[in-house]
């Protein structure tokens, strides 16, 4: 651990004991300054593998673009986001619909209304207007989306035509889902299922969300569907599919790279992020997430072998 980081993470822990809303936007210095280009930047990780493998990609990345980079893991979003803020952590993979929800009911108050959709254009603009007064600046998104996503057993779709949630809606087929205790009250869920799709849900079997548990549920039939994410890479293994979500139910979790922008909001970083864009897919993401979970691969490794087979080191 190299003196900055462990300085940065004593400087969390006191904001984990002494603020539990981040810094406030008093310094208006830090917030209305121009885009900075500081030589040592810091790219966060929130600790699970896809975030570490983004980070990780984020660093070389930036390593090749001629700067000093290292990685600190912060598994909660109440400290890496304050932390990104005030320019002790500079860059930090994002999922923009949450995140953009996240700001808003930090600005707002936990009751605001979701700011975030299923429409990427909208919800970039929301996530945008949120940051900016923080000091903090959205780049682009790529083509990778970490979204909500339902699987059901292989052999159960080709026995009953299954491709979409829709084909589900319309084959009137009763279903049990394996799911979170909110998966009930959140309307991307249940209710989403129920009034977007006309999926007869007969009840929500509380394994969690993606968990080996929950997949093995529906792989022994004692459930029918469960909830998961776009970049499982694990579905194959229980022998699940996903149902492709066609009207768009889901909001639009493209991931995007958020920096603070008085130490990384200069060009060089834009451009050097940038290029990842048009390169990382969803099924890529998934497959980079198998090799670290399946595989036992570090994910420093996946992430140089991913980035050299692109081109892009």
């Amino acid at each position: 651990m190299t003196r900055r980081t462990a300085t940065l993470v004593a400087t969390l822990l006191l904001l984990i004991a002494g603020c539990t809303t981040g810094p406030s936007l008093e310094n208006q210095g830090e917030v209305t300054a121009p885009p900075g280009d500081s030589h040592h930047l810091t790219i966060g990780s929130a600790g699970f593998t896809e975030s570490d493998l983004l980070a990780q990609m984020y660093a070389l990345l930036l390593r090749k673009a001629g700067y000093d980079t290292e990685i600190l893991s912060v598994a909660n979003r109440e400290l890496y986001e304050p932390a990104l803020e005030s320019g002790q952590i500079d860059v930090v993979p994002e999922y923009a619909a949450t995140f953009a929800d996240w700001l808003g009911a930090k600005a707002d108050g936990a009751d605001a209304e979701p700011v975030g959709s299923p429409d990427l254009a909208a919800t970039m603009s929301a996530l945008r207007g949120l940051a900016a007064p923080r000091g903090l600046t959205v780049l682009d998104a790529g083509r990778a989306v970490d979204q909500n996503a339902f699987a059901v057993d292989a052999g159960f779709a080709r026995k009953h035509g299954l491709k979409t949630l829709s084909d589900l809606g319309a084959s009137k087929l009763r279903v049990r889902l394996a799911a979170g205790d909110e998966c009930v009250a959140r309307p991307y869920c249940l209710p989403g299922l129920r009034d977007v799709y006309g999926i007869d849900v007969s009840g929500v079997d509380p394994k969690g969300v993606g968990t080996t548990q929950a997949k093995k549920a529906v792989q022994s039939g004692q459930d029918q569907m469960v909830l998961t994410t776009t970049t499982d890479a694990t579905l194959d293994e229980f022998g699940l599919v996903l149902l492709e979500d066609d009207k768009k139910l889901q909001n639009a979790d493209y991931i995007v790279p958020v920096v603070n922008r008085a130490r990384a909001g200069g060009r060089r970083v834009v451009d050097a992020l940038g290029a990842l864009n048009p390169v990382l897919t969803t099924a890529d993401l998934a497959s980079l997430n198998q090799q670290v979970d399946s595989w036992r691969r570090l994910p420093e490794d996946v992430a140089r072998a991913y980035l050299e087979d692109k081109g892009l080191l």
